[in-house]
């Protein structure tokens, strides 16, 4: 092996040994193929090392006088990041190297051992290590609960970590349930104003006529019935992040006070003419192409631009391949340690049909029919037969005329959307309805199912 080719970044090693002769045996055998080789002559010694550096491996003997190169390991397991551990010791079948890798120790090396030998484990270990932080790295470090490796999110994840760095306002496009909200507070608890507060705020609602009180507070005597002052969403969100979700169903009305207060960040509370400064972040969502409503004047064009410094479009759950696969477990894993049951197994036939179906709801709607299926399972195998109707194999034999409309509706809507492979855009036009009316009727089949 190439011991120079892994110890070409100037890796750094720190080697825990009572004994001068094996620390420096090792010492110079490592430093000579190009390692920076740090000692230390006991636990104390290394700990206090460990406190003011970092280093990339740590080598230690087991027995030791006062504290023992276990306890080095378990320190270094629970209080330093990125570190790995091999262990030394003279005792090939002590119980205490079993302990030692079981406790977290990536290998361990017996005494007496050749120069070759500590230079091959020493590579080893590091070449692991690489391809450990390789796969991290493919992961963002502040996920906030969103998962996913496939390119499209792996985008995202570093669109996250764009945004987070500014204090630029963000617009969050993607279908209903996949994720948006959780994009933003990855985007809030990622940046600077972490400490500040993350409000949300659903834009269909608030009311017109409740629109400016709930957005900028009102002060006592405003309106009939304002006893007391109140502070509006752009105060409590002062400091930190107001989420505005589902801005596409804005009004006009709403549209141009939240230009005003975008535009000159400030506010002023109804019933009052003394004017707020507002130091508050704008991040929005979207299930709708704000683009073509502002061609189609629906949408105002200075906020939209206003809205959208930095935008994030987030794929389809159908479109992110292995994702799928991985949300299911993920999900099926979470609801049985909630309800304290062993976890039941996907049949493989399950997770090839999750890859192909088409849905809807995208991840909410995962997540909701794998609640389902781990509720109602028997046993701890959940096959094609536990699926439901829709999913399954079928014979359209239901053509009689005892079925609710809502049903037959629901049932062609959701024919049409696998049609068009879903373009709601595109399903809405052959349905005779707008888009709007669509996602409506999307939202009451979703909850049908739930209902189920």
């Amino acid at each position: 092996m190439n011991h120079k080719k892994i110890a070409n970044n100037k890796t750094k090693i720190l080697v825990v040994d009572d004994s001068p002769p094996t620390l420096e045996v090792i010492r110079r055998n490592l430093k000579a193929v190009g390692y920076e080789i740090y000692t230390a002559s006991d636990v104390e010694q290394a700990i206090a090392f460990l406190d003011q550096n970092s280093v990339d491996l740590i080598i230690t003997d087991i027995k030791m006088p006062k504290i023992s190169g276990l306890e080095l390991l378990k320190y270094v397991k629970e209080n330093v990041k990125g570190t790995e551990i091999m262990i030394i010791t003279g005792y090939p079948s002590i119980t205490g190297a079993v302990e030692a890798v079981k406790d977290g120790a990536e290998d361990y090396l017996v005494k007496p051992f050749t120069d070759e030998e500590l230079l091959s484990a020493v590579s080893k270990m590091l070449e692991k290590q690489l391809n450990r932080r390789a796969v991290e790295a493919r992961l963002p470090p502040n996920s906030h609960n969103i998962t996913g490796n496939s390119p499209s999110m792996q985008h995202v994840y570093r669109l996250i970590e764009k945004a987070a760095a500014t204090s630029v306002n963000v617009l969050i496009s993607g279908e209903s349930g996949t994720g948006k909200e959780l994009v933003a507070r990855a985007i809030h608890y990622s940046s600077k104003n972490t400490s500040g507060p993350f409000v949300t705020v659903n834009c269909t609602a608030i009311p017109d006529n409740l629109l400016e009180s709930e957005l900028f507070g009102h002060v006592k005597g405003a309106f009939t019935g304002a006893q007391a002052s109140r502070a509006g969403f752009f105060q409590i969100a002062d400091g930190g992040t107001l989420f505005l979700d589902e801005i596409g169903d804005a009004s006009q009305s709403m549209q141009g006070k939240l230009l005003r207060a975008i535009q000159n960040k400030e506010i002023f509370m109804v019933g009052s003419s003394r004017v707020q400064k507002i130091n508050t972040r704008i991040i929005t969502a979207t299930n709708t192409d704000l683009n073509r409503l502002v061609k189609k004047n629906i949408f105002r064009e200075d906020l939209y631009f206003r809205l959208n410094v930095i935008e994030i479009s987030l794929p389809p759950l159908h479109e992110r391949g292995e994702d799928i696969i991985l949300l299911a477990q993920l999900f099926k894993d979470k609801i049985s340690t909630e309800m304290n049951r062993p976890a039941p197994q996907f049949s493989d036939k399950v997770l090839q049909i999750f890859k192909n179906y088409r849905w809807q709801g995208n991840v909410r709607e995962l997540e909701n029919l794998v609640q389902r299926l781990v509720v109602l399972a028997d046993d701890d195998f959940i096959d094609v037969a536990d699926l439901p109707e829709q999913m399954r194999f079928n014979i359209n034999w239901r053509t009689g005329l005892n079925r609710p409309l809502v049903e037959v509706e629901t049932e062609h809507i959701l024919n049409v959307l696998n049609n068009v492979k879903g373009n709601k855009t595109q399903a809405a036009q052959i349905l005779g309805i707008d888009r709007k009316t669509l996602l409506a009727k999307i939202r009451r089949a979703n909850r049908l199912t739930e209902s189920e």
